[in-house]
């Protein structure tokens, strides 16, 4: 169980990044990355394959990441939309936030009219309705 503080305590943090050894070649290290910013495990592979030959140092990094990160568990999502609104957050953050806020605007927008509602006149009187009906 992950102790990560916007995980609430019920189980691993989909936000986090895991090494993927289901997917993963050598240590899973691409087939994570992949995961976790949305790309295609393939070109991951390959700019990680020709940035070693450029620059030693990512080989290097390559190998620490190996040892410090955690593999991906199997339960890492709750169930199939869980698992699709982590990928877009991590695909589109900005597009995933426009979508929350939109939502969150809708359902503002009930709240108000729900309140208008039921603090009106026309709430007292339809619930008089109710009451003579059942009467």
């Amino acid at each position: 169980m992950s102790t990560d503080p916007g995980n609430n305590g019920d189980g691993p943090s989909p936000q986090r990044l895991f090494r993927d050894k289901e997917r993963g070649a050598i240590c899973g290290v691409c087939a994570g990355v992949a995961d976790y910013f949305g790309f295609n495990v393939s070109v991951v592979r390959i700019l990680t394959v020709i940035g070693s030959l450029m620059f030693p140092i990512i080989f290097f990094i390559y190998i620490a990441m190996c040892l410090l990160l955690p593999v991906k568990p199997g339960q890492l999502y709750r169930d199939q939309q869980d698992e699709r609104f982590w990928r877009s957050v991590r695909r589109s953050p900005s597009n995933t936030f426009s979508s929350v806020r939109h939502k969150f605007r809708e359902m503002e927008a009930r709240l108000e009219r729900m309140e208008r509602y039921v603090t009106s006149s026309r709430f007292n009187l339809d619930r008089e309705f109710e009451n003579l009906k059942r009467d």
